[in-house]
């Protein structure tokens, strides 16, 4: 419980903020155009990405460059049901021009829109639970880990591309005309899904402050700075490394949903090996094992992107590959670092982040 006496001047500070940037996101639709509104909701979307990556990578050192599969995956579920919703029934064209005469068994489940929602989680936290128990459990990490979600982007986005007649092939799903039987197009239902895609972002943000504080988190963070000495004391690394890689897939997942909602269509191309790895630039640059940092990060380079690419859209991958060398050689703890250099007060300033110091929790 949080008494009067632990509500230091610091800490009443990044309530405020928090409180500050909450009432700024809720309100935004007062100030913004639907195409504006539209691209903020998806940016939001990428900033819950980044929440659950920085959980793997930022938290527990594993660095993961096949989240896009998980983003992905929560994004062609949705994208099922919404193709259902606007055919009423009828038969989706791809497959139509692929010879198909009748829905296929594993798509009929998705004309409701709950099963679509638990899919979406399901799926990518499943996957990544299986991945996990397999790699984990034979203590494979670091490069190779991160060789083998490489491996695993290029062979789901082969399978997704290859069968043409059931995902739309490179084509992907697309459109998408009502959501619970309203019309997505409508103001009122672009700023009732910005709304939910805010305060979904607000909630996890909530469910991985939560996470990093608890025992479990100390234990993570642990894990990050010396694994063998976490096993010593009594832990198996590999079970909170598995939690944490499916959740962090879970809302990679939820992502994905949200996604496709502003955007209007998911293809392998959205979900391959380009975008796996922005997402894990938008938290290096952010801060990785801040949150904050991983957040904004992630809202900030979308934003330059959409803002640079139609300006100088030649030369926006350099401007991208520009800002992370800069970063990774003077900013190696992203903005958020750069940010706690000059934070207010005149106390002494400490020679390691708060978030890299870490006890170890008694077994």
């Amino acid at each position: 419980m949080l008494t009067l006496k632990k509500l230091t001047p610091a800490r009443i500070w990044l309530l405020i903020g928090y409180a500050a940037a909450a009432a700024a996101l809720f309100s935004a639709p007062m100030f913004l155009s639907d195409f504006r509104l539209n691209l903020l909701a998806k940016f939001l979307a990428f900033a819950i990405v980044a929440l659950g990556l920085d959980l793997i990578w930022g938290f527990t050192g594993i660095l993961s460059l096949g989240h896009g599969i998980f983003f992905g995956l929560g994004a062609y579920a949705m994208a099922m049901y919404l193709k259902l919703e606007a055919g009423g029934g009828k038969l989706p064209d791809f497959m139509g021009w692929s010879g198909l005469n009748q829905l296929p068994w594993f798509w009929k489940p998705f004309e409701n829109f709950g099963f679509a929602v638990l899919m979406g989680i399901l799926i990518p936290a499943v996957l990544a639970l299986f991945l996990g128990f397999f790699t984990f459990r034979n203590r494979i990490r670091g490069v190779y880990f991160t060789i083998l979600t490489q491996a695993l982007v290029i062979i789901t986005t082969t399978l997704l591309v290859g069968q043409q007649a059931y995902t739309g092939g490179t084509n992907g799903v697309t459109g998408y005309s009502k959501i619970l039987g309203q019309s997505i197009a409508s103001s009122d239902t672009k700023r009732m899904l910005y709304w939910i895609t805010a305060a979904v972002l607000i909630a996890v943000f909530i469910l991985c402050r939560y996470i990093v504080k608890s025992r479990f988190g100390k234990v993570l963070r642990a894990i990050r700075d010396g694994e063998n000495r976490v096993r010593f004391i009594g832990y198996n690394p590999a079970v909170y490394q598995m939690v944490i890689f499916t959740i962090s897939a879970a809302l990679a997942g939820i992502a994905g949903m949200l996604f496709v909602l502003h955007v209007g269509i998911i293809s392998p191309s959205m979900m391959g090996i380009v975008p796996s790895i922005e997402m894990v630039l938008w938290v290096a640059i952010g801060g990785r094992g801040t949150l904050i940092g991983a957040a904004l990060g992630a809202v900030l380079m979308n934003w330059a992107k959409s803002e640079f690419s139609t300006t100088y859209p030649e030369g926006w991958t350099y401007f991208l590959g520009a800002v992370f060398i800069v970063v990774v050689v003077f900013l190696p703890n992203g903005l958020m670092g750069l940010a706690s250099k000059f934070k207010l007060g005149k106390g002494k300033r400490r020679s390691e982040p708060e978030h890299d110091r870490v006890e170890y929790p008694a077994v």
